[in-house]
């Protein structure tokens, strides 16, 4: 059995675990406010791209020649972008993904087909690593804030890979922001776009309650495209890429602060129900020191009379 001295020192080793976990709650919970914003900003524009993008599909008259519109022959090999955190002490934010990415290779793996892994975060790269396997791209060291600039980047890189056949087609795959609580495991095709039209068709309770009404009416507004359709289009379908591969950054980025201040609390609660339990068993021990040092007083005592 421990001494006492050895429950005091846990007691406060513990106290101090607590101090750190309520700090990092308190930092998670400041950036996850400022996360979200980002998302409420974004969303609107990303919905507004999406939206053009279906208009302008259904404006041409042809569609134009574009690599990164046109299918491949064959689906030989399928590329998996992760898209992680930076750091750990998140709960299940980092593995989640990771596990639904060998899940998804898995599949493809069991269909014949060869697995080319990308990662955005030092998790996703270590954790792909760890198993032996080939990052063919990978980006570090901005999840906690990332720019848009960051999305181009990699946009530009797997756009290349795909346009030089190294893929054939590039899975996304990232926490999608719910709530602090909440983070939903989300698959997203990013290439090829060649059915344009099906990949950018949203749902009516999507937001998009104008062209449903426009729908519905019978009606629909006039557009004039300036320039053609077919070179409007040329330059939205980059735009599109980066845009969602932005708003999975942005996404997981929420996701990471509210699973962080989420755990971080959990450990929190754990850390004081333990230094209950300790103070508790401390307090027994010093009880029965004194009722040991009583009973030896008395048995002096009793020795002496």
């Amino acid at each position: 059995m421990a001494s006492q001295k050895d429950v005091k020192n846990r007691i406060s080793s513990v106290k101090n675990i607590q101090k750190i976990t309520r700090a990092m709650e308190m930092v998670a919970a400041a950036r996850l406010r400022r996360a979200e914003q980002r998302i409420e900003h974004l969303r609107p524009y990303a919905k507004a791209i999406r939206r053009m993008t279906r208009r302008t599909v259904e404006a041409v008259e042809k569609i134009p020649s574009l690599p990164l519109l046109e299918a491949h022959d064959e689906e030989k090999r399928v590329g998996i972008l992760l898209v992680t955190g930076d750091r750990g002490l998140a709960g299940a934010f980092n593995s989640q993904i990771v596990r639904a990415g060998n899940r998804r290779a898995r599949e493809l793996r069991d269909e014949g087909k060869e697995v080319v892994w990308y990662a955005s975060g030092r998790r996703g790269v270590s954790s792909l690593t760890f198993r032996g396997y080939d990052v063919a791209g990978q980006w570090q060291g901005f999840t906690d804030r990332p720019s848009f600039e960051n999305a181009r980047d990699i946009a530009g890189d797997i756009a290349s890979q795909y346009i030089d056949d190294h893929v054939d087609r590039v899975e996304m795959i990232y926490n999608g922001y719910v709530s602090p609580l909440t983070q939903e495991v989300t698959t997203d095709v990013l290439l090829p776009l060649a059915a344009v039209e099906q990949l950018l068709e949203e749902d009516d309770s999507d937001g998009e309650g104008s062209e449903s009404e426009e729908r519905d009416s019978g009606h629909k507004t006039l557009w004039i495209y300036e320039p053609d359709p077919e070179e409007i289009l040329k330059r939205l379908v980059p735009d599109y890429i980066e845009i969602s591969i932005y708003r999975a950054l942005l996404e997981s980025t929420a996701s990471e602060h509210g699973a962080r201040m989420t755990a971080m609390r959990s450990a929190q609660e754990n850390a004081g129900e333990m230094i209950d339990d300790l103070t508790l068993e401390m307090n027994r021990q010093r009880q029965a020191e004194i009722t040991q040092e009583i009973m030896e007083v008395v048995a002096g005592a009793e020795g002496l009379s």
